[in-house]
């Protein structure tokens, strides 16, 4: 098909190919705007007996045609291209995680340097890290070339050395791959993929090594010098080879390419996008989670410094709500999981039903009870998810800080994570148990209790999950995808207010002054460990409504502009409203367990989470 100018586009159809599902959405620009229309879907078709991707996307495409009365497909199936009047699309795109998603190794010399450099461009293209080897990760040869052969990745990012700099190690890493002479976990008629990204006066050798037993791909040094990352390069490439050698050997794939106006992105990866591009337009910080049956992804743009915003990505293969519900459980402990629940639970009927979710993985809780334990277990799957992000999205290992008496004084290593709690605007939730909450006021607690965000934060959830479908729209037609994700696909559910800074006894923690749309003042002070709702909500269009706040934290406590500073600001409403979190960062819940259940329940009453007589037992 024919590239388009994007004024021309005002029909856009699009596609998600999940593992189990596949979501199909139509956007059009009517009243000057481009708003979604219709979503539709339907399984997936990749495995026996169908073996045909394009198959799920017809099904789903076809109930987008009956829910929208409009023709998209034409009599032998294809995709009718371009609109004309009350036919067609003017674009098709599509995004996929079927057949496992991409899930690729990389290689690098020192572990906390340019192996973690590689890691991170590997996780940014939106795939699976399955192991990293290292010179120094105190595995003998013989056991790295071993895990190479077992693993059977998709891909190989191969990195180290700063240009310029020795080239014996990573040469030494290029023959334990040659060694392993290892196979694609998809197709066997053609060689693995293998991408070079280090030090340019290695290239050569690196290609004696491995040029007659992979498809090596050579690519610009991701770590060119210490002080700098050069990711780019090396994510388009994974990206292209996801294209040419993963997605091919998919059934089907070749031909849902032949029909996309752009190329297919791996699911994560446009998820990463669009929580990209959305930071980078509006100019603020972000961090965008997705938790899925298997796996957690946490997303995050930070600014140190007001810089250039800094992308990182994570995914935490081993925590989700139903594939990998034990393990939640066996990493976070019964006694953790437990805290949030205000009530008790017998432990042996609560590890029945843990088993359960996961030999049953899709579903849903059938009693209060039942919901009230599984946000739980929600809340502490998020919660590790984000420390493993914070541990990973930090600045970069092996540089010269230059640190300040003041830097000496602080009790965190300097420049260690670039995730500042204080200054991120945005937060952002998506997947099943935060999507299809039954109470919106529950994603929102589960996000402030998972995350703990500090000062003031946006919270919002993704309605119907389509964010991977505006995350490749973005690379086609920006204005649409953030126009759909403003209007459409986020749901605003408020702002949370939460003082920072170290409590040491029960009293006021701020007053505060809010002047809501109507006229009507809220005002008074907050006590240390209560929360407080004020109901502010969406105007037309679904966009939030805003109030005028005067916010004054007390003596040594923070809302981002200092120490006791007082902050006059405007705060978004949303669904749920504005939330007072009293309750202290660093937050800590009584250790008493009388005490605790009824903190829990009055938090919850107060929030409006759950009907009254479920907390009631």
């Amino acid at each position: 098909m024919a590239k388009m100018n994007p004024e021309d586009i005002k029909v856009i159809l699009a596609t998600d190919c999940g593992s189990t599902t596949t979501k199909a959405i139509l956007i059009e620009y009517r009243d000057g705007e481009y708003r979604l229309i219709v979503r539709g879907e339907a399984p997936t078709t990749v495995e026996a007996p169908f073996e045909d991707v394009t198959k799920g996307v017809l099904n789903a495409v076809g109930e987008v045609e009956e829910l929208a009365g409009r023709k998209l497909l034409d009599e032998s199936g294809k995709i009718i291209s371009p609109a004309k009047g009350n036919e067609g699309t003017d674009i098709y795109i599509s995004t996929s995680s079927a057949g496992g998603g991409l899930q690729m190794m990389v290689a690098g010399v020192v572990r906390s340097m340019t192996a973690e450099s590689a890691e991170r461009a590997a996780l940014g293209a939106g795939a699976i890290v399955m192991d990293v080897i290292a010179s120094n990760d105190k595995r003998l040869p013989h056991q790295q070339i071993e895990r190479i052969r077992h693993l059977r990745p998709d891909m190989i990012l191969l990195s180290g050395g700063i240009d310029g700099g020795t080239t014996t190690h990573v040469v030494e890493i290029a023959e334990l791959i040659s060694a392993a002479d290892p196979k694609p976990r998809l197709g066997s008629g053609y060689q693995l993929p293998v991408i070079y990204a280090g030090n340019k006066d290695a290239t050569e050798a690196v290609k004696e090594t491995l040029a007659k037993k992979v498809d090596l791909k050579t690519v610009p040094n991701i770590r060119p010098v210490l002080e700098r990352e050069n990711l780019g390069p090396a994510r388009e490439e994974i990206h292209e080879l996801f294209m040419e050698h993963v997605m091919a050997q998919a059934p089907g794939y070749r031909k849902l390419m032949s029909w996309t106006d752009a190329p297919i992105m791996p699911t994560p990866g446009a998820v990463g996008l669009i929580i990209k591009t959305i930071a980078d337009i509006e100019g603020i910080e972000a961090v965008g989670v997705d938790i899925g049956g298997a796996t957690t992804d946490v997303f995050s743009v930070f600014r140190p410094g007001g810089a250039e915003g800094v992308f990182n990505r994570t995914v935490s293969a081993n925590l989700g709500m139903s594939y990998s519900i034990s393990n939640v459980f066996a990493e976070s402990t019964l006694p953790m999981v437990m805290r949030w629940v205000p009530f008790h639970m017998d432990e042996r009927d609560l590890r029945n039903r843990v088993k359960n979710k996961m030999i049953r993985p899709t579903t849903i809780p059938q009693s209060m009870e039942e919901l009230i334990f599984e946000q739980a277990i929600a809340k502490e799957a998020l919660r590790l998810a984000f420390i493993q992000h914070k541990s990973f999205a930090t600045v970069l290992k092996g540089v010269q800080q230059q640190r300040t008496i003041a830097d000496a004084f602080e009790q965190t290593a300097s420049g260690a994570t670039l995730v500042n709690m204080m200054t991120l605007d945005l937060l952002v939730g998506s997947g099943g148990v935060l999507s299809h909450a039954p109470r919106r006021q529950q994603s929102a607690l589960m996000l402030i209790d998972a995350f703990l965000p500090e000062g003031i934060t946006r919270l919002a959830v993704d309605s119907i999950f389509m964010m991977p479908q505006l995350g490749v729209l973005s690379t086609v037609h920006k204005q649409a995808a953030t126009e759909v994700f403003n209007k459409d696909c986020l749901i605003h559910l408020g702002t949370c207010v939460a003082p920072s800074g170290e409590i040491k006894k029960p009293g006021p923690v701020m007053n505060y002054k809010i002047t809501l749309p109507d006229g009507k003042l809220e005002s008074g002070t907050l006590e240390y460990g209560k929360m407080k709702l004020i109901k502010l909500g969406v105007g037309e269009k679904g966009l939030p409504l805003k109030a005028k706040a005067e916010l004054e934290p007390h003596r040594g406590l923070d809302l981002g502009r200092g120490k006791g500073a007082k902050v006059e600001m405007e705060l978004s409403g949303g669904v749920v409203g504005i939330i007072l979190d009293g309750r202290g960062r660093p937050f800590i819940l009584p250790e008493d367990d009388h005490i605790r259940v009824e903190k829990l329940k009055e938090w919850m009453i107060e929030l409006d989470i759950y009907p009254p007589q479920a907390l009631n037992r």
